[in-house]
């Protein structure tokens, strides 16, 4: 017990270095790097939350919504996020990150703001998707900083950080919202919904003004005036991997005569913070990652554990409770009927979503770093929490607790919804484990464009699975959406484990590499 309270010690005070000075480094990016994409990422998920906020807070009524606009107004701006998801992390090893991170928030802060002045959904669907596009940078253009700086037993934790900052967006948008509701509703001759964008909008430039000067960009290009000289050149030899990793298993083993600094760093060898070396925009690049079983593997993993979080993402506990019946008044003659639930409890009670996702979230970053990076366990995790949440829906619909909105039925929706948020808990493992698997033998451009591939496969299919599945017009229950999450959730568990064979075939791969480059180091004269 002793021994695990000392790694826990070390491992959440940031301990356990050899050196004083990693552990000075170490603190200074934490501290530097999380602030700004946490809180980047953070108002990214509130402006994103926010539209399902102003949609139920009277929006859908002041510009006349009908059928399935909202998820047509989403699916705008996920044709613009997917868009640009390779061109951003492109674009990272081209402008340095302290200048294109802020530049696309003053982008997406910007017309957030002149979201408030629109006066039809169609307007709404042309500025979405061009905020998609703006948005597009921060998920996987931070995974990928952060895969540049953290070694592998650091990197779960700040995934997950990272990752819990986005739902803390969701959870605390529904009481901005609310808030905003009360005090400024008619302020101005001004909807509360309209000043929900003006406000997210004047709150995200001071970060982006912060990220401009303080952020660090990368390890081999870092200026920042925080970082000395010993520490930048720390920062590179940490994340760069010993002689004896580097084996690409996509080439022969080498057959020159090796130096005989085998067990040194070799610094910039394949740095996951290096710029490229050579002209990215190739056929043979384009070639070698559509080839690669990393591009295929995590692509497909990402795009089905994407639509396991379509419960959370497509805002179901929100139109579950805007579609539920009224209740009805018998104090009055005639009876009456009222919204079963008030503008506060729309905007507050779907806030218990985002709050598991980031308990479950913190919970399996830190855990997969405890047991050396099996990232591999949440896929099982999350298929399980999938069919079973759906099917809790599927009974409580189907009369199995009683009537339908009975409060027993409801109890049911409710908590399933919540559980369900625990699912978010697979984007910060499920990007570490990319991060992990292509650290070793794979040039950081290689690793830029299958993170970003990851958010554009999953995002593209979203554009259309959630019309298909979880329109609003399918509110409450979302029957069809149901039996797709089981389905999705299902296929999760099993592509996880077809991965992870994968992944340990390659490993082995690259330790017989290594195992021959050693041979021929021992054969070749003196």
């Amino acid at each position: 017990m002793a021994s695990l309270s000392a790694r826990l010690r070390a491992y959440f005070a940031t301990g356990g270095y050899d050196r004083a000075e990693e552990r000075t480094l170490v603190r200074k990016i934490d501290f530097f790097i999380l602030t700004f994409c946490c809180l980047s990422y953070f108002l990214n998920y509130l402006d994103r939350s926010n539209l399902a906020n102003a949609y139920v807070s009277g929006m859908k009524e002041d510009l006349g919504f009908t059928g399935n606009q909202l998820n047509e107004i989403n699916t705008c701006f996920t044709v613009g996020y997917v868009i640009g998801q390779i061109p951003s992390n492109l674009s990272l090893h081209y402008v340095k990150p302290r200048n294109f991170f802020p530049f696309m928030m003053v982008i997406w802060a910007g017309l957030t703001m002149v979201t408030a002045s629109v006066h039809s959904p169609q307007a709404i669907m042309a500025i979405r998707f061009f905020q998609g596009i703006a948005e597009s940078s921060t998920f996987v253009g931070t995974h990928y900083i952060l895969g540049s700086w953290y070694t592998e037993r650091e990197l779960g934790k700040r995934s997950g950080i990272f990752t819990a900052s986005g739902l803390a967006g969701t959870m605390i948008g529904g009481f901005i919202q609310s808030g905003i509701y009360s005090s400024m509703n008619g302020r101005h001759g001004l909807s509360g919904w309209r000043w929900l964008f003006i406000i997210d909008g004047i709150i995200t430039l001071p970060v982006a003004v912060y990220g401009y000067f303080l952020f660090p960009d990368t390890p081999a290009t870092t200026t920042a005036f925080y970082l000395s000289k010993v520490e930048r050149e720390l920062a590179v030899e940490r994340v760069t991997p010993p002689v004896d990793d580097i084996s690409d298993s996509s080439t022969s083993p080498p057959t020159s005569t090796p130096s005989p600094t085998e067990n040194k760093p070799i610094v910039g060898a394949t740095s996951p913070s290096s710029s490229p070396s050579s002209p990215v925009l190739t056929w043979a690049f384009a070639k070698s990652v559509l080839t690669s079983h990393e591009w295929w593997g995590f692509v497909i993993l990402w795009i089905i554990a994407g639509e396991t979080e379509s419960f959370s993402s497509n805002s179901l506990l929100s139109l579950y409770m805007k579609a539920s019946p009224p209740l009805s008044t018998t104090t009055t003659s005639p009876p009456t009927t009222k919204p079963r639930y008030t503008i506060p409890q729309l905007n507050n009670y779907p806030t218990g979503v985002p709050a598991v996702g980031i308990v479950s979230t913190l919970f399996w970053a830190t855990l997969t770093d405890f047991l050396a990076g099996k990232r591999y366990l949440v896929g099982y995790f999350i298929g399980t929490t999938g069919v079973v949440t759906s099917a809790m829906i599927l009974a409580a619909e189907h009369g199995r607790f009683g009537e339908p909105f009975g409060d027993k039925s409801i109890s049911v929706v409710f908590g399933a919804y919540y559980w369900a948020g625990a699912v978010y808990a697979c984007q910060a493992t499920f990007f570490a484990w990319a991060n992990d698997a292509m650290r070793v033998g794979r040039e950081p451009v290689f690793r830029s464009v299958v993170l970003a591939g990851m958010n554009l496969g999953s995002n593209a299919v979203n554009a259309w699975w959630s019309i298909l599945f979880y329109g609003a017009g399918m509110a409450p229950w979302f029957e069809r959406g149901m039996y797709a999450m089981i389905a999705t959730s299902i296929a999760l568990a099993i592509w996880t484990a077809g991965l992870s064979y994968m992944t340990v075939r390659a490993e082995k791969k690259r330790a017989r590499d290594v195992g021959m480059f050693r041979d021929l180091d021992a054969e070749a004269p003196r």
